[in-house]
């Protein structure tokens, strides 16, 4: 078995990587997709819980934008990331790997409540673990979610998933000299105003030191190589 840099992660998806290239909903080729790399870390050995978005389905902010309520349009939000947590569980269980879906919003009848001690002897127990609900709070986006999550569980970082392989000075879509960092500050990371991530969960982590690594999901082995340790993408850090 091969040495890992972390024992206990969780790992933060948007809802916009299940819908592949429809663009919308889920696609069953992308979350087949991600089930079979989440397998292949898995089979490393290490305590594994994940956070995903609703993106796909609904968002909450535009919706406000667009006229509804903000905190319908957040609990609206929340009830699309326990559809694509409900989705990826059935695909992680199709690949043989034991998974609990625990709720912040209560729904005994798709999922278990959230409740720390349950989710960290989840994770002793070797099953992933799917935070789903976001924070059971409206105003808090799903990164928040998963910073909330990964510190109550004693998580050693956050490994964020994304369409780009790390944090950079611009859009590096729209320009192709955009630089990219290897490794930030956190306080780099909230003076530039960067918008990878939420700044509040960006604060949160900074007040308990917890490393977050950004990098691209598209990219085959990307999980597992920063599992085990390798340079990719960006971490940010004290």
């Amino acid at each position: 078995m091969p040495d890992v840099a972390f024992r206990r992660v969780l790992i933060k998806l948007s809802g916009e990587v299940l819908a592949g290239e429809k663009g919308f909903g889920i696609d069953p080729k992308a979350i087949n997709k991600i089930s079979r790399e989440i397998r292949e870390i898995y089979e490393l050995k290490i305590q594994l819980a994940l956070v995903i978005g609703g993106g796909n389905i609904f968002r909450g902010i535009s919706a406000s934008e667009g006229g509804v309520d903000r905190a319908s349009g957040d609990y609206m939000g929340m009830l699309a990331t326990v559809i694509n947590s409900l989705a990826l569980q059935d695909a992680l269980e199709r690949q043989g790997i034991p998974t609990r879906v625990l709720s912040a919003i209560e729904m005994h009848q798709v999922a278990e409540p959230y409740i720390k001690r349950r989710a960290i002897r989840h994770l002793e127990k070797g099953r992933v673990v799917i935070f789903a609900g976001g924070t059971g709070n409206p105003y808090f986006s799903s990164d928040t979610a998963a910073a909330l999550r990964a510190m109550e569980i004693n998580a050693d970082a956050i490994l964020k998933a994304t369409k780009v392989d790390g944090v950079y000075d611009s859009d590096p879509f729209q320009n192709k000299e955009a630089k990219k960092f290897d490794r930030l500050t956190y306080l780099d990371f909230l003076n530039k105003h960067y918008k990878v991530m939420d700044s509040t969960a960006i604060s949160l982590c900074m007040d308990n030191q917890l490393p977050i690594l950004i990098f691209n999901l598209t990219i085959p082995n990307n999980m597992k190589r920063v599992i085990l340790g390798e340079k990719v993408g960006t971490i940010i850090e004290e």
